[in-house]
């Protein structure tokens, strides 16, 4: 992974390249640890209570908020890419956040590439088909309408300013470390799974391969290309849950069948149960030319106690 990409090099002659984060939470820190010594790594913050664990993981961090534009001048001209993990607003179906950034980032022509961090939502639901990143996107909900637009707007700002756009479409992320991120804790609090009859299909990948993904995706990614980044396991989501409440010696989580969990659940809670997908995650193996360190979940769990 270290060998940077050939419009990186000019100015990698002379000094590091900079990346800037842009949504720099578990994942972006997993990146810039990865990226130490090698690139210099800003990330844009409008927390102020958040700004000294940025400079303790060694990233410069940059006050600025996407939902006020008028904040973001200064971001043009500073990096050489991007790595934009920041979710869209919590309403609509356009993402303003992404809008604001790429008026920002147009704004100087230093920036060359741009990875976008989306999500596996933007495909509805797919009846538990298996398929590759051909496939017709299709969201079923308001969020990922938002995450369908992020896209576009990316993408067309690539078109436009010559940036090679790399957009991720991410999975459930875990890994033991995480905050809220350990499917043991969704075990835990008993929350339902459906019957086998009605059961979906799901997707994961550990929070370390996502990171090393979007490494790869800035020193390789090809432009204006999709990934899905995703681990090897074909699973539905009950027979995972039982998997990982038998790992830890907990109850297996109750099974109830579509209605009866309609009934229960939250809107939010049902939306992931109606969706049902396989993914297939061999351009990412070929292009990015990465290899999962955790192939599955309980390879990403096996040293959890």
């Amino acid at each position: 992974m270290s060998q940077l990409p050939p419009r990186l090099l000019p100015s990698a002659v002379h000094r590091r390249p900079v990346l800037l984060i842009v949504g720099c939470g578990d994942v972006g820190l997993r990146v810039a640890r990865l990226l130490a010594g090698r690139w210099r790594v800003l990330a844009l913050s409008s927390s102020p209570q958040r700004r000294p664990l940025l400079r303790a993981a060694g990233v410069v961090p940059l006050a600025g908020n996407l939902d006020q534009p008028e904040t973001l001048g200064r971001l043009a001209g500073l990096a050489d890419a991007v790595l934009h993990l920041a979710p869209p607003p919590g309403k609509g179906v356009a993402d303003t956040r992404t809008a604001a950034l790429v008026r920002a980032l147009a704004r100087s022509r230093r920036v060359q590439r741009v990875v976008y961090g989306s999500t596996t939502g933007v495909y509805g639901d797919a009846g538990g088909a298996r398929f590759d990143e051909t496939r017709a996107v299709n969201p079923a909900t308001d969020r990922g309408h938002r995450r369908v637009d992020a896209e576009a707007r990316l993408r067309w700002a690539g078109r436009s300013f010559g940036w090679t756009i790399s957009v991720l479409r991410i999975p459930g992320i875990y890994a033991a470390d995480r905050e809220g991120g350990h499917p043991r804790d969704r075990v835990q609090r008993g929350t339902p799974v459906l019957r086998a009859e009605d059961d979906v299909y799901t997707n994961h990948i550990h929070a370390d391969d996502l990171a090393r993904a979007c490494v790869a995706a800035l020193l390789r990614g090809a432009p204006q290309r999709v990934y899905h980044v995703t681990d090897d396991s074909e699973t539905r989501m009950g027979d995972h849950f039982d998997t990982v409440a038998d790992r830890y010696g907990l109850p297996r989580p109750p099974r109830l069948s579509r209605a009866q969990a309609a009934a229960q659940l939250s809107p939010m809670q049902m939306s992931f149960l109606g969706e049902s997908r396989r993914l297939d995650n061999r351009r990412m193996k070929k292009e990015l030319r990465l290899q999962l360190l955790y192939p599955d979940v309980i390879a990403g769990l096996a040293g959890d106690q």
